[in-house]
């Protein structure tokens, strides 16, 4: 059974939320409070979180970056914060999906479906193409880098390179395309499967990565922006 931690400080809204979950048979656990959800995610691991912002001794958003510090599990925010630059900025410090409050049990029960489907396989892959979860390929070689899907790791140069996991995500996906010019707006269909995304957020991805395979937009080695089309990984030759 799906495993979830709602994190809520309302009683009345964590009560109507257990209820709502636990009827759809999922094991639900809660906190009234981050630092609660953060001793559940380490101790109990659940397959899923629903974190509410507005906790009384950290705001949502620390409490998010410290449960990214802890693990990989996907988070879906409920907030009553519909300002797009905030909104960009819980998805670019780690939540999977968001939703605004007031919102509909069915509202939250679609969007955790999503996102469980999305994150919950360690080992998921894409195909070609297609952004499909699957049984995952071998390792990709693209000149000195290595990327292998099953154990989720990156090697340049035989160093190992530390990438989120929507990082790994994005850089698995553009290898599988190599060569191939992929719009922003395909990134987020396929890797963020989302379109109502700013494409800011791929744009801050990209930077990390970057950064992380040691080079620069103005002078790329493997990512390539098509300037008014979109982005592709290459090969060095």
């Amino acid at each position: 059974m799906t495993s979830v931690l709602v994190v809520e400080d309302d009683p009345a809204i964590r009560a109507s939320l257990i209820e709502l979950l636990a009827g759809h048979q999922m094991v639900v656990r809660s906190s009234p409070d981050g630092f609660g959800a953060l001793r559940e995610v380490a101790q109990w691991q659940p397959d899923a979180v629903v974190l509410d912002l507005g906790l009384p001794d950290l705001d949502g958003a620390d409490a998010l970056k410290m449960i990214r510090g802890l693990s990989q599990v996907p988070v879906l925010v409920a907030t009553a914060r519909d300002d797009d630059a905030e909104i960009i900025k819980l998805l670019n410090a780690g939540a999977d999906d968001y939703l605004v409050k007031p919102f509909s049990g069915g509202q939250l029960l679609a969007r955790l479906t999503a996102v469980l489907r999305r994150c919950t396989s360690p080992a998921r892959t894409f195909s070609p193409g297609g952004g499909v979860p699957g049984a995952g390929p071998g390792p990709l070689v693209l000149g000195e880098l290595r990327i292998d899907p099953l154990a989720r790791t990156v090697h340049l140069a035989g160093r190992e390179i530390g990438l989120t996991r929507r990082e790994f995500d994005l850089l698995s996906f553009l290898a599988l395309n190599a060569d191939r010019v992929i719009s922003k707006r395909q990134l987020l269909a396929e890797v963020w499967r989302q379109t109502y995304v700013d494409e800011q957020t791929v744009d801050v991805h990209l930077s990390c990565l970057r950064r992380k395979l040691g080079e620069r937009a103005a002078r790329p080695r493997f990512l390539h922006t098509v300037r008014g089309v979109g982005v592709k990984l290459v090969s060095p030759r």
